[in-house]
Formats: C-alpha cells, structure tokens, sequence
C-alpha cells in the first residue's frame, strides 16, 4: 500500500531526525535517564574549551525548534560581556579578561523558537593566564664633557632602572615588583649598598689604572617572570682624572666697576688637593685683579670710551699635574652720563653681616655697582668733590663757584643732576636759612585741593607767615646766591641727595650741607612739593612728602605740620 504523509508530519519526522542526530553527536538536552518527554528545542552550545587571557572568542552553538524563527540568548557566570548584536543566529562574542590565574566561565544558550518553547544548553570556557616577561631599563647619569659611560674616579654613579616595564600587569600601570642588581665584573664597588631599589648609587673606585664595572639588573613581574639588562661602565684612573672648574657667569659691568671673579673647582681624588688657582687675563686693558691666586676673587673694570668683552681665565692644576682651564666673558661698558646720584652704600653684606670686604658670593649688590664704587676705584671723573659717588661745587652769596673750604658757601651746585640747592645756616642764627627755622605746607593754588596751612601755630621762623609758599617768596626776593627761581623740591629729588652709606645722621655729606639737622634725637623732616595720596578726604589731599635726613626715610605728614625747609632751583 502506499504510504501518504501529511506536510506536518513531514516536517516531525525532520525533527526527529535531527534529534536523533544531536544525540548520537553527544550534545544537547535529550541526554537523560529519565522518560520525560522530548523537549521541543534542542540546543547545542558546543564543546568545552580552554583559551588564553586578553583574547576575543567566538560563541557558536546549533538550536532546532518546532518552528522557526529561532531566538538565541547568550549569559556567562560569572558575569561578562557579552557582544550579541543579532539575537537571530547563535553567533556571540567576548573578550577574555586579564588574569593571573586560570578562571573559568559557565555559558548558558537559551534558544526560543516561534511557538515560544525554550531549550538551552551549557559550555565551559577556562580562561588561562598568558604571561608576557617584563623588561628591564637601565639609564647611566652621564657626565658632560666625557665619553658615554665614562667617568672620573671618585665620584657618584647613578643607575636608574625605574623606566623597566611590564606590558601586561594587571592593573595597567606597566610597573615591575621587584628589582635586583648585581655587580658582575670590575673593582666591587657596592659593599653596603642595598641592590633591591629601582635605582643603584655608589662611588666610582679610586685606582692607578682605569678600569671597567658591569652591572646587571633583573626584574621581575607579579606573575614571577623575569627580564634583565647589563651595562658597563668605564672608569678612569686617579692620575687621569682631572679637576672639575667652572669659572663663573658671564656678565656686563662699567669702567670703574666690581668684576665678579667667582669661581668653583673641584676634585674627587683625595691624593690630588690641594688645588692651586690662576686668573688669567690676556687683554691690553690689564685689567687690575684683587688677587689672582684665589679662587673667588674680583677685578676692576678698565676705563673704556667703547663696549669691549674680556675673557678672563681660571686655570686649575692638582697635585697629579693636571691643569684644567675654564673662562668666563665680561662686557665693559664705558660710563654713561648720569642723570642721577647713587645711594653712597658702599658696605657689602651677607648671611650675617654688613662689611667693607668685597662679597664674592653675593654679586650685584649696591656696593658693587655704580658710581660709589667706581669713585672709590679712582675712575669716576668729578667737576667737583664730595663723598662715594657724589660730586658737589659750593657757590657762595653771588653764585661764584668756591673751592676752599674755609670760606663761607651759600649754596651748592650737584654737578650730577644740575641741581643747585640751599645751605642752611646755624640753628643759632636768626637769619632767614636758620636750620632751627619750620613750617607748615602751603601752597595757596590748589584749586580743589587742600592748600595747606598759611598761620601755623607751632612753627617757628623769621617771617610773619612760617609756610612752604611764604619762604619760597622770601628767599627769592632775596636773591639767594644771585638767583630768583628758588622753588620747593620734588619728592625724587630731595632723595637724590641723601647719602644712605652714612652710619650716623645726618644722611647727606655734611661738608657740604652742614646744620641740616638740629638734633640726631628726632626726625629732620623736609618737606617736598609734592601731596600725598595718603590720608586723602574724599578728592583732597590733606598731607604732603618729606623726608627724614636723620633716618634716609621718606613718609607724609598732615599739611598742618612743621617741618623743616631747603629750597632747589634748576641748574645748567
């Protein structure tokens, strides 16, 4: 008879044959001992696998259902990511994870055909630990000036092998745990000295004859593999190591002017000191040096009418015969005119004190620079005297210029800023210049700011109104010195003439300003012309400048104060 199948009964028998076929591969849900019922999916997740860390593997498995279309679902446990972008077909992957140790990882494939039956099935993937060796670094601390890898006797060696690496650490930072040197040929050098840092120090041997050090650096990772690298070093002999010398910076100075000859020599060898030093100059200038077998010395500028550089030179020599020079370049300037004074600071200091020794190492003070200096040098050119770097001319009553000191001066020119100035007369006089004579500040055109005090009650002077503005008038109705443009000071320009190199007060040379102070006891104010900002009331300003010739300071006092007066007119 003939045997009709149903389409529906075709595709079953297709089922069952393909069950069968599962099961006979050794897979799937149909393996049991009991008489359950056939699951209407089958799953095969395929077989169990072992593969390496840091590694993408791919997931692949076979499902059957009673209809299709099939939906697959992958999930690990532990837990990981899991890339499935299509959930229609069983392919899936992941990126195994670093490791040190083998980890192992259950997948679960759920599969769901279209009626909604579910089947599922397992698969073990061991994770194993793949270890790359780290590697190590070793950087040799050059000296400049020497071959690469060699050095002098004596001396500090660094290796650093803080820069060796493990690519595949676990948590990423590349770093090695555990360093260790080891000495393999050469002088022994490290007794003492640990060997387990990622850095080794030690001192370079002292010998008759140059000689060669190897090191070896091992490293090893968290996983107790291990990398080394080796380096050898070359050492010269005590005899052949030479004197360390530097001769200093360059720099720029005036004619007339301190030349900083600080140098710095050095020997790692005990047996070659002591050192013995020599600046050398081969200029025409022939510069003078304060003594040239020191090591830290100074010079003195030449005079020169044009910019021009010297090399001076400091030559070393050991006791092994050794001679090492350095140089150092120093640009003389010629004098430039000088629009204003220097301070007269002449004393130089240091971490302790304030002295008249030149300071080699504190360059650039006052006291080494300028007009003071380059006046005590006997190279600063004066139309007339005076202290330090000042250079005054006394003018007597008429103007005329007076050279002896034993007569009576009126006035005095400074020969610097062209500013000719008043000389007060004794505290005991009662003439108009008294030095014991005060006044208020005034000045009547102001506009919105305060005037001042025409009437002060304290002051005391020769004039019916003691201020700022009736002793201008006076003094040039007068004529002083046989001029009538007498006017107060500026702040910048009263200070040009305190002389702050003075110990005792008062602060300006008094050869040529006596009785500029009543007494050292208290201040010596002097007013200038110019108001204060400092104790403003609103827009007005209720104090002016002056400065103190017992102290060199400088401050603002109320308008309504007294103080002490010396009138300036403009010179040549």
């Amino acid at each position: 008879m003939n045997l009709i199948l149903s389409k529906k009964t075709g595709v079953r028998l297709a089922f069952l044959s393909f069950v069968m076929l599962l099961v006979a591969c050794g897979g799937g849900s149909l393996d049991s001992d009991t008489n359950s019922p056939a699951a209407k999916v089958i799953v095969n997740a395929g077989s169990n696998r072992s593969v390496d860390e840091n590694t993408t593997i791919t997931l692949s498995a076979e499902a059957i259902g009673v209809t299709e279309p099939l939906s697959y679902a992958w999930r690990a446990s532990p837990s990981l990511v899991i890339t499935h972008e299509d959930t229609s077909v069983a392919t899936a992957s992941f990126v195994t994870p670093t490791t040190t140790s083998i980890l192992s990882y259950i997948f679960t494939l759920e599969v769901t055909d279209a009626d909604g039956n579910k089947g599922s099935d397992t698969v073990e993937y061991q994770v194993l630990p793949v270890n790359i060796a780290p590697s190590a670094q070793i950087v040799v601390n050059q000296i400049q000036g020497f071959a690469l890898n060699q050095f002098p006797a004596g001396i500090e060696v660094v290796l650093d092998g803080s820069t060796s690496f493990d690519t595949d650490a676990s948590d990423g930072s590349q770093t090695v745990t555990q360093f260790k040197w080891q000495q393999t040929a050469g002088e022994e050098v490290l007794g003492g000295i640990s060997t387990d840092g990622d850095s080794l120090a030690f001192i370079s041997p002292v010998l008759d004859n140059n000689n060669s050090l190897s090191f070896t650096l091992t490293v090893t990772d968290e996983e107790g593999a291990q990398g080394s690298a080796s380096v050898t070093l070359s050492v010269l002999s005590a005899s052949n190591t030479v004197p360390v010398v530097n001769a200093g910076v360059d720099h720029q100075v005036f004619s007339g002017e301190s030349i900083i000859l600080a140098g710095e020599a050095s020997t790692s060898v005990a047996a070659a000191r002591p050192l013995l030093y020599q600046w050398l100059n081969d200029s025409e200038l022939n510069p003078l040096i304060s003594d040239p077998k020191q090591l830290r010395t100074h010079g003195v500028a030449p005079k020169v009418s044009s910019t021009q550089t010297m090399t001076f030179t400091l030559a070393v020599s050991d006791a092994s015969g050794n001679v090492v020079e350095d140089a150092v370049n120093v640009v003389i300037n010629p004098l430039l005119i000088r629009p204003l004074n220097d301070t007269g600071i002449l004393l130089q200091a240091n971490n302790s004190t304030n002295t008249t020794e030149h300071q080699h190492d504190f360059p650039g003070q006052d006291a080494q620079r300028g007009q003071d200096i380059i006046a005590t040098n006997g190279l600063l050119e004066k139309a007339g005297r005076g202290d330090a770097g000042f250079d005054f001319t006394r003018l007597d009553n008429i103007g005329d210029e007076v050279d002896d000191s034993q007569q009576t001066w009126s006035c005095v020119r400074d020969n610097v800023t062209g500013l000719i100035w008043e000389v007060k007369s004794a505290a005991t006089s009662t003439d108009l210049h008294s030095s014991a004579h005060t006044y208020s500040w005034y000045l009547s055109e102001q506009g919105d700011e305060f005037s001042g005090a025409q009437s002060p009650t304290l002051a005391s002077c020769s004039l019916t109104e003691c201020n700022t503005a009736a002793y201008v008038a006076a003094v040039n109705s007068a004529g002083l010195c046989n001029f009538n443009d007498w006017r107060m000071p500026s702040h910048q320009e009263l200070l040009s003439i305190v002389h702050f190199g003075r110990i005792a007060p008062p602060m300006i040379d008094p050869d040529y300003f006596p009785n500029t102070a009543e007494s050292t006891l208290a201040p010596a104010w002097y007013w200038t012309n110019q108001s204060s900002a400092d104790g403003a009331d609103s827009d007005s300003s209720r104090t002016a400048w002056a400065v103190d010739f017992n102290s060199g300071n400088d401050n603002f006092l109320m308008k309504t104060n007294v103080a002490f007066i010396r009138l300036v007119r403009a010179g040549r």
